[in-house]
């Protein structure tokens, strides 16, 4: 098993790349603590999880709540006496704001998208230090790396924010053995927080730049989150996963 025994907290987790990822992560081995703020769906995947002989917790969890997640880490540890890895799933999308240069959709752009991860990080960190490393995964997105139409510009700016926050702390976080790398999907199945993709027309003149000529699917996702998490990623750090069907590079 490839995270045999690795302790794992995956915020986002009660639905799409989150769950595909609390999934496979369990499969793998690893010892699950799942977050979200979709409760029901959230304990039906721990549920499943254990069904299938694995270990699994789930938590309410507000990423932008310092608190909660200073709550959350205690009971980690407390429970399993270590954190091994972090995945900085949860996120909200940016296609659903009409007027690109709405302050509030700015502000909960940031909070949602870059400040939840930079919080888990910050509470994450010390335990890591203390148990000789780990590895943290960010997800940003392909809107991390340039301009987008029919997108809010907080969350290019928030993805972005993911992007190079992910390789500073890689920078910084080296001599403790703590790994950190970005992962950017492309075009997914719609979110529940999705707008601009639910549009036909609109996916359609996306899906003319990904020359693998589909949508991802989430597995996908969750395949590169699983090696960057693993020790097969043991000298990666610092970098980032286009899971994009070639759309970064058309």
């Amino acid at each position: 098993m490839r995270l045999a025994n690795k302790i794992a907290i995956i915020t986002g987790a009660a639905s799409g790349m989150g769950r595909a990822t609390a999934l496979r992560f369990a499969v793998e081995g690893a010892k699950v603590v799942a977050l979200d703020l979709l409760a029901e769906e959230g304990a039906s995947l721990a549920a499943e999880i254990t069904a299938a002989g694995g270990v699994a917790r789930f938590s309410v969890l507000d990423v932008t709540d310092e608190a909660g997640w200073e709550r959350i880490v205690a009971a980690t540890v407390a429970e399993f006496g270590r954190l091994d890895i972090l995945v900085n799933n949860a996120g909200v999308s940016g296609g659903k704001i009409a007027d690109i240069l709405d302050r509030a959709g700015w502000d909960a752009m940031l909070s949602l998208n870059a400040t939840s991860q930079f919080l888990g990080m910050r509470h994450a960190v010390p335990t890591m230090k203390a148990s000789g490393g780990g590895s943290i995964v960010n997800i940003s997105s392909i809107s991390g790396n340039r301009g987008q139409k029919r997108l809010h510009i907080g969350y290019n700016a928030a993805k972005g924010a993911v992007r190079v926050m992910s390789k500073a702390a890689a920078v910084q976080l080296g001599a403790d053995n703590i790994r950190v790398n970005s992962v950017h999907p492309g075009i997914m199945p719609p979110m529940r927080t999705s707008g601009a993709m639910l549009d036909p027309a609109h996916l359609a003149k996306m899906m003319e730049h990904v020359p693998l000529g589909r949508p991802g699917r989430v597995e996908e996702v969750a395949n590169a989150v699983l090696f960057l998490a693993s020790d097969e990623a043991s000298y990666i750090t610092g970098s980032e996963i286009h899971v994009d069907g070639g759309y970064l590079a058309y």
